[in-house]
């Protein structure tokens, strides 16, 4: 039954695909999983991407007999409905009754009075393979929770649409945060399966700790294969042509450049007040995901990203620095650039990229500067793939 179900979901779930990659993400990988779910009272750490087809992960298990008690929701909530940084509050499922407990707000983690009447966790996310995207830093927490509390915790893995390219600065871990919690480059190359490995084969949890982890692996996936995600990872990332620019213009979020929020182009438009130049135009408005979006009702003027090709910006296969320069070169009022608190240190995982910036220094030669920290990090890397690049 399972194969015939593995082989059917194959065919078809993915044919939407413009690359026509047939690929199974972990949670349609069930006869891998499904038989260590047999008599557990189940707790999963899903969202909106949770899904088997057009079918959540939570409605799946439940009609194949698993004993699901209990929902955990990260950032954007379990429907993926809250805007970036909101806190999420704890509910309960209407289709299912189920408890959902959030982790993103008082708290990052399950605790232990969460986890009476859990005996085991699933974690099934889709990530996007980008250092800053809180969902790896939501795993670093439930593994931390798991060893804590002497749960084993089962990743169903899935494929990285950033997963063709390894870029950036190595964070530096004086400067760690929720958007940043592990010394990485912005763009790991890896699937959170392998990432989760990673966390435990580093000592990242600290102190010797390890979480009983084991990653279902998608099949049929390499690094190198293009990869369109069938449904949208967060609110802001509506398409794969934002997915694609996030690495390369994240940075902004640091800086009074809109990237979009508040529009129907999030992450695929740059503007500010301020800026002088460019031949675009629009107004931040209050939208879903976005109800109090930067440079609310401010016209903002810019760069319009949104006809760029999909294909050519994954064929880059880098972070483009382009855009972060030519915007700090041309913003008439420099010293109000960065924003108060440096959140822009955070996310770029250290001070360098911002003195580098403020220097004048070329695209070139900050790159240079990431070259002998990636060269490490790739040795290391190694020993944690499940796929081939």
């Amino acid at each position: 039954m399972h194969l015939r179900f593995i082989i059917h979901f194959a065919a078809i779930l993915y044919s939407f695909n413009s690359y026509a990659v047939a690929v199974i993400p972990g949670a349609g990988n069930m006869a891998a999983y499904l038989p260590q779910l047999g008599g557990k009272r189940v707790g999963l750490i899903v969202n909106q991407t949770s899904v088997l087809g057009n079918i959540h992960l939570v409605d799946t298990l439940i009609k194949r007999g698993v004993k699901v008690v209990k929902i955990f929701a990260p950032e954007h909530g379990f429907r993926g409905k809250a805007d970036a940084g909101e806190k999420i509050s704890d509910s309960v499922d209407p289709s299912t009754g189920i408890p959902i407990i959030s982790i993103y707000g008082s708290k990052r983690a399950p605790q232990k009075s969460d986890l009476e009447g859990v005996d085991i966790l699933v974690f099934d996310i889709q990530d996007v393979g980008v250092r800053f995207y809180t969902y790896i830093s939501t795993l670093h927490y439930v593994m931390q929770s798991c060893h804590e509390n002497n749960r084993s915790l089962i990743v169903l893995d899935r494929p990285n649409p950033n997963g063709h390219f390894v870029d950036g600065n190595i964070l530096d871990t004086a400067y760690r945060s929720f958007v940043g919690m592990h010394p990485v480059p912005i763009v790991h190359g890896m699937t959170i399966g392998e990432y989760g490995q990673m966390i435990n084969g580093e000592n990242w949890l600290g102190f010797g700790r390890r979480c009983q982890l084991e990653v279902i692996p998608c099949l049929g996936y390499r690094h190198a294969d293009p990869y369109d995600l069938p449904i949208p990872p967060s609110p802001n990332l509506p398409n794969m042509r934002a997915i694609l620019l996030y690495p390369s213009i994240c940075y902004f979020e640091g800086t009074p450049v809109s990237l979009g929020r508040g529009t129907d182009k999030q992450f695929q438009v740059l503007g500010a007040p301020a800026m002088q130049t460019g031949d675009f135009t629009f107004t931040p408005r209050p939208f879903p995901g976005a109800t109090n979006p930067p440079q609310n009702g401010l016209l903002c003027r810019g760069r319009n990203l949104s006809g760029l090709e999909v294909e050519d910006l994954r064929r880059l296969g880098r972070i483009d620095l382009s855009y972060l320069i030519s915007f700090y070169r041309d913003y008439p009022q420099k010293d109000s650039f960065f924003l108060k608190g440096l959140f822009f240190d955070k996310l770029a995982g250290g001070s360098n990229l911002r003195e580098m910036l403020v220097a004048g220094y070329s695209e070139e030669r900050i790159r240079e500067s990431w070259q002998p920290g990636l060269a490490k990090f790739l040795l290391t890397r190694k020993k944690y793939l499940l796929y081939q690049d």
